[in-house]
């Protein structure tokens, strides 16, 4: 059988690289608790993504669920987001004891669609947290407007989208709040990381509080906090990988080109146009299965995994379907959200995939 071909495949430097960038914490013995890499790694990654503020944690979803405890928003108030989703996002809003209320998205690119958000408003909604799923950029403009009108909270959900920017800003920048996911399957890793962008800098230090038991000194604690530091090795895999990842996002643009050239003429087979106003990190290569194309989503998933080629149905079902919130939160007015999760495949592609792989791959599906 031929080689397997996974969807992904970490980004890592050389092993000399590594090696070589962690001899340090053999002298010092610092390994965790917001040590020298560790603030590097936050200093650079604020750069990096052009953000004003930045605060690095130990992995996306705990960025994403102390981010929303950071705004003290009362419980059982309502957060407008969408189904369509890793289940990260949902649940970093129900552990704050909150309330999703979803919202449907838009066909031609994924993201929450903004002129669904007013009619779901009520008096009990604190805020939206809007996903740039795939890297697409959501309606940062509208989502602001109606934000600013209702006098809401903005948190973008950017696990998906790092070193994206739109319209020559960092994507980090926009809103109240932005989380990035570095786990070991996105475009930029640490390992397992996470980090939360923003611009009121009175939010690093409640995030330092949260993420630190809200220690303050050896014998002070002024808050309840958790333990969301980022060790040194995840710290120092970090800064080895942002040396490379303008070449890594090169590579992956050309595979992602590539595939495009060889699906041209394909009947029955789609995927999401970029936006001219974006500049974007080829994260991922959905491509959307048409019933012209002659068999659905799932035959076409089977075929490829009986042929050693690992796709992924990402997102299915949507978050308002899965067991576990069925029947207890709003999942109606979704037709666009679960139309896209029954006919989303998403294919391989990462730094290292070369060019007869995709050509492989294409074979099988067309």
């Amino acid at each position: 059988m031929d080689e397997k071909i996974l969807v992904t495949r970490p980004s890592m430097p050389s092993y000399d690289e590594y090696i070589e960038a962690i001899k340090p914490l053999w002298d010092s013995h610092w390994i965790t608790n917001m040590g020298t890499y560790h603030q590097q790694l936050e200093k650079e990654l604020k750069e990096y993504l052009d953000v004003p503020g930045l605060s690095l944690m130990v992995n996306g979803h705990m960025a994403l669920e102390l981010a929303i405890q950071a705004f003290d928003f009362p419980e059982g108030a309502e957060v407008i987001t969408t189904p369509f989703t890793f289940i990260s996002t949902t649940h970093a809003i129900i552990r704050n004891r909150l309330k999703p209320v979803f919202c449907d998205v838009k066909l031609n690119d994924g993201t929450i669609d903004e002129t669904k958000i007013e009619d779901l408003i009520t008096e009990n909604t604190v805020a939206i947290l809007p996903v740039h799923v795939y890297g697409n950029v959501c309606n940062v403009e509208k989502i602001q407007k109606i934000a600013d009108k209702h006098g809401l909270k903005v948190i973008y959900d950017a696990a998906h989208a790092f070193g994206v920017k739109y319209k020559g800003r960092g994507i980090g920048s926009y809103g109240d709040a932005s989380v990035f996911s570095f786990h070991a399957t996105k475009v930029y890793n640490t390992i397992e990381g996470g980090a939360v962008s923003f611009s009121d800098y009175s939010l690093y230090k409640k995030l330092y509080n949260l993420k630190n038991f809200g220690i303050q000194g050896e014998e002070l604690v002024t808050s309840v906090g958790a333990n969301g530091k980022m060790n040194e090795f995840c710290a120092v895999m970090g800064l080895c990988n942002l040396k490379h990842i303008d070449e890594a996002i090169q590579a992956r643009k050309e595979r992602y080109a590539h595939y495009i050239e060889l699906l041209q003429d394909t009947v029955g087979i789609k995927w999401f146009e970029k936006n001219k106003n974006t500049t974007n990190n080829y994260a991922y290569f959905p491509i959307l299965i048409m019933p012209e194309y002659g068999r659905d989503r799932d035959e076409l998933y089977d075929y490829l995994k009986q042929n050693n080629i690992y796709a992924r149905k990402y997102f299915y079902p949507i978050t308002a379907d899965q067991a576990c919130f069925r029947d207890k939160y709003k999942n109606d007015d979704l037709e666009n959200a679960r139309e896209l999760s029954k006919s989303i495949l998403v294919m391989p592609l990462y730094e290292k995939l070369n060019l007869k792989q995709i050509e492989r791959i294409i074979k099988n599906v067309r």
